[in-house]
């Protein structure tokens, strides 16, 4: 190879490891999440769970007793979330 093509090889690699790994100067702040925020994400998760549960018990990967207590259980718990939010007024 010839010697000015190693260099150049050199500097585009070492260009490449600054670019990828040199320190950011600004890092955004954390988000900092209210109870009514995660409650909000929790609901969210338990529908989509029920959406997840039911569609799969009408493609037959459930029998109807376990799928009966899984949604019972998602019911009650979606039932608490939102009753906590309502009480925090969201």
């Amino acid at each position: 190879m010839d010697f000015q093509l190693l260099i150049l090889l050199f500097v585009l690699v070492l260009g490449y490891f600054a670019y990828v790994f040199w320190p950011q100067k600004r890092i955004a702040a954390p988000v900092e999440k209210t109870r009514l925020d995660y409650l909000r994400e929790r609901k969210d998760v338990i529908y989509d769970n029920l959406r997840d549960l039911n569609f799969e018990f009408r493609a037959g990967k459930y029998p109807a007793d376990d799928y009966a207590r899984q949604r019972e259980s998602l019911e009650a718990e979606a039932a608490r979330v939102v009753a906590e939010i309502e009480s925090l007024g969201g």
